[in-house]
Formats: C-alpha cells, structure tokens, sequence
C-alpha cells in the first residue's frame, strides 16, 4: 500500500497482532493526500521553473478554485493560446496560500523577552479541523503549534522542542494536543510525516515521538505509556518495515543490514523526484553533475527527512550540494533516537504486563547500542559520525550531531568524556554550539547554531556528570538569543554563533524565519534549569534604537 492512501495497515510484529487504535482522536477531514508535483504534472513544473514565487513553497501551499482536472483542461487549452500568461493562469486558479500563516510581529518597545515569547503562543497556534477541498493540508483534529514564517504547518521534530517549551509556560493542554495530532498521524497515515501536507507523506523526521510520550507522562502520569502503546509499535515498524527481508549488504527504505548481520537504520524518501517545497532548487542542483536526477533528488529528501537540510554532512565532498549522499550514510542521531523508542516500547509493553515483549525490545536497544559505540565511533576525532555502510567506515565530520548519543544515554562514559572534550575544543564558540566545522553556505553549517541542538548538548552533558561545560553552553546561547532580541525585536530559527555581537543565522534555500517554536521552547526550557539565565531573559527588552524602529 503506498504512502498516498488515506489510511495506512499497522503494525503487525513478533508474538501476534498489534493493531493500532483510532480510539485518541475524532474524525477530521477532508484531505486530499496526492502530491501537487504529481496530480499537476507538467503544469506543475512549468510553474515553479518559471520562479513565478520567490519562494517554491508557495505555490503548492496555494489553494485551487476549481478540480485539478478542469485546472489542467483549462491550462492546456490557454497555453496554446497567443500571449498565454502563466502567471495570469495561477493568479486566475488558485488563492492564498491558506491559512496563510502566522503574522508574527517583533516585540513592543520595552517589552520583556519571556513576556514577548507568552504572547507568541496563541500566535503561532494552529487549528486546522477541515481544509479546502484539494489543498496539500493534511487537516488535524487538534490545535497545533507551527515554527513561524513559511512554515505555516506542524512539524515533527521541531514540536518536541516547542513543546517543552509549552510545559514551562504552564500549557500543557496545547502540548498534550500535539501529541495527540502526531498519535492521530500514525493511525491514519502509518508513520508522523515531515508535516501535514501532502508532498510531506513520503518521508517522516528524526523519531522524537517516544520522547513526546515521556515529556506527557511526566504531568499525566506513566499510563501515558500504556495509552500509546499501539502508536509507538506503529512508529517503530514504519521505521523497521523491510527488516525481514533485507539481505546481508543490502538496504530496504530505512533499513540497513550490513554483512555480518547487524541492523541499523538511514534516511530515506520513497521517492524519486524533486520536492514539491523546492521544487526549482532541486531541479537546478540536479543539473550540476552527471549523476542521475532521480538518485541526486532522492538523497535530496532522505537529506531533508534528517531535519538538517542541509549541511556537510550529507556531502561526498563537503561543500557541493549535488554530491548528496545521504542513502549511503547510517546517522549515529537516528539510530539513538531509535534506541530510545526500543527503550520506550520495553518500559511501555512492561507497564502493560507484556514481560516477553519488555524483554524483547530490551534486549534490541542494547544490541543497537552496541552497533552505534562500535561502529560510529571515530577515535581519531574523538566523535560519534556518520557511517559509510557500503564501505565500512566513518566519514570523520565533526558535528553536534555527535550529542545525540550522550542526550539519549547511549554513549560510554569514556566516549562522554572523550567528547566533552572536543566540544569544548573545536563546536564551542562565542555564542553557543556550532552545528559543524564546516562553512559550506548550507544552514545546517558553521557558523550556524540551532536551538534543538544546544538543548541536546546541554543534557547530554549533564546526563554524563560535566555540567561546567552543559552550563556554559547554555549560557552562551541565550547570550546570543538576548543580544538578537534587544538588536531586532525578535526570536529566530538559528543564530550565528561565531559572531561575538550576535546575529541571526542565514545560508540554505530561504530566508532566516522568525517566530520561531522550537527556538521559544528551548530558551524556556534553558531557563527551568538555570535560574540565572531565566532572569537574563525576562529583563531583556529591545534597546532604545530598536524601539524607535518599529
């Protein structure tokens, strides 16, 4: 059954049938779950390469007047019309985009940061019961919060970071929403996709509903791990399916099984085609190499399913786009984070009685720790990286994606201290964590920094005893967030963290966005364990110069 279908099968696993439920969620609709890209065909590429929107997202976010049926009869009769006007055609069959997204203003004169943050929560709060016929928007049946800017959906991983920001400022209802809307996700459709729009299906994002479920529990009780049990197995088979029939040096979607038999996992996108979000940008970095479109396009989306789109990381030769390698690479951040959701589903299958099944999942995280420890270690670096499979080594990167395992209690104490301290030696900088070493133009590169990864260095730190280090990286990145707020009036997705006087970040396909969730969230967050720095940004305001400005 592919990824376009209404409803997805669910989990069927070792021991019987674990069918997963519906029971968390009412009846939302309609949605229409066929990409434009590929309902529109050729109309749809001559649209987004004609660059009619400055950005490619806009389009498929618009919403159509008519069927996509009459809007391709009509675009082949005018466009073999004199003076046809492609433009004038859009204009004339679509509106919106709708919702249009959030408008988030910069701060008022004198307004405090963490007040500021408060009134952005209704603000960037979305409810989106029912959608226009044929939109791309997959409808919800809960309020969800949005990141800001163009991304005027929910989003995966991004919700985790937002959320706990939502638990600090007292909302835990919206929070328990989202987790919600993702469980409703995975009943509907087989796995969370990147978000709730259609040309979203074919790929999910870094696994941080296990981590959901815990942050939930934490207020309701450890029922909660009970009440999404059949979700969890869910996510855990979309992320497995293919497993049984892998063979030794050989993948299937996300799976992996290297020749002596131990299974990891990559990511992956089932297809093979630009993305309809960035649709010319893909095209074009399809046409600089001799490799095939098709293979560049889908490590392109397995690239974009990682959350860092895009950074070095993912690149053969470090720095050109076109040479993406992602299919190729086992990340040591995706596969802790399943060790996480194997932990969660033992602890879940326990508290539900299921000793066989507790002992089963048990038994599969410590075999995957012990894959992630020998094989994406890189001891010349002292890092956890990622690994080439077809070739069998690392490909030596030093990134903060190397936190993970620390975050998630999967490294040894001895990689911890062996990583504590090339952070401090070589990701440290004025302002924060660096994302990598590496100034590629890409935005999930020097001298970037992201708000979910400094929350990740900040307890991976401490859960390893160097809490010096957690505390100074901590306090370096809301430095740089308060120094931006006082300069600009406003909170945004990543920072540059090289610039001492405080910048926001910048690189990638689009411009830096402000809101902006997950960057709320974690600075909340931050400030639940270190008073100090809750109070620098509560008495931080926008300077004189800034006020006169707005």
């Amino acid at each position: 059954m592919g990824s376009y279908s209404l409803v997805r099968s669910l989990a069927v696993f070792v021991g019987g049938t674990l069918l997963a439920t519906m029971v968390h969620a009412q009846s939302v609709g309609p949605d229409y779950p066929v990409p434009p890209s590929i309902e529109y065909g050729t109309f749809y590429r001559d649209v987004e390469l004609a660059s009619i929107f400055p950005d490619s997202k806009t389009f498929p976010d618009l919403i159509p007047a008519t069927t996509p049926a009459n809007i391709l009869l009509n675009y082949d009769a005018a466009k073999a019309m004199p003076g046809f006007d492609l433009a004038g055609f859009v204009n004339q069959y679509f509106s919106g985009p709708t919702p249009p997204g959030p408008t988030v203003n910069p701060a008022s004169a004198g307004q405090p940061m963490l007040d500021y943050i408060e009134t952005l929560w209704p603000v960037l709060s979305q409810s989106t019961t029912t959608v226009a016929p044929y939109s791309t928007l997959l409808p919800l049946p809960y309020s969800y919060v949005v990141p800001g800017g163009r991304f005027r959906e929910v989003y995966y991983w991004d919700s985790y970071f937002a959320m706990l920001g939502l638990e600090q400022d007292g909302r835990h209802d919206l929070a328990l929403s989202m987790l919600k809307n993702f469980a409703y996700e995975i009943d509907t459709y087989g796995h969370i996709p990147n978000g709730n729009r259609s040309y979203y299906l074919s790929r999910s994002q870094p696994p941080f509903f296990a981590l959901m479920v815990a942050l939930i529990a934490q207020h309701d009780g450890e029922a909660t791990y009970v009440t999404y049990l059949p979700e969890l197995q869910a996510e855990f088979d979309y992320w497995m399916q293919g497993e049984n029939d892998v063979l030794p040096g050989r993948a299937v979607g996300h799976v992996v099984r290297l020749l002596d038999g131990t299974v990891l996992n990559r990511y992956w996108d089932e297809r093979r085609a630009p993305r309809d979000e960035s649709y010319a940008e893909d095209v074009q970095t399809a046409s600089q190499t001799s490799r095939r479109a098709a293979v560049v396009w889908q490590n392109l989306r397995a690239a974009a399913e990682s959350g860092w789109d895009f950074s070095s990381r993912w690149l053969a030769d470090g720095k050109t786009l076109s040479t993406v390698q992602t299919l190729a690479l086992l990340p040591p951040d995706l596969n802790s984070l399943l060790v996480r959701l194997e932990e969660t589903l033992s602890k879940a299958y326990r508290l539900n009685g299921n000793g066989d099944m507790a002992a089963y999942y048990e038994q599969r995280a410590e075999t995957r720790i012990d894959a992630i420890r020998r094989l994406m270690w890189d001891p010349e670096d002292s890092v956890f990286t990622d690994y080439l499979w077809h070739v069998g080594k690392t490909t030596r990167n030093v990134t903060a994606a190397t936190m993970l395992p620390m975050f998630l209690n999967v490294s040894s104490a001895e990689q911890a201290r062996m990583i504590a301290d090339t952070v401090s030696g070589k990701l440290l900088e004025t302002g924060g964590l660096a994302t990598t070493l590496v100034n590629s133009g890409q935005q999930w590169d020097a001298p970037n920094g992201w708000a979910p990864l400094q929350w990740i260095a900040v307890v991976g730190l401490r859960n390893y005893g160097f809490a010096a280090l957690a505390q100074t990286i901590a306090a370096r990145w809301v430095a740089n967030n308060v120094s931006v707020y006082q300069q600009e009036a406003k909170l945004v997705e990543k920072y540059d963290v090289l610039d001492p006087s405080g910048n926001a970040g910048g690189g990638g396909e689009y411009a830096t966005q402000i809101g902006f969730g997950w960057t709320n969230g974690v600075l909340l967050a931050l400030g639940s364990l270190y008073p100090d720095l809750k109070a620098e940004a509560a008495a931080a305001t926008p300077n004189a110069q800034t006020a006169l400005a707005q």
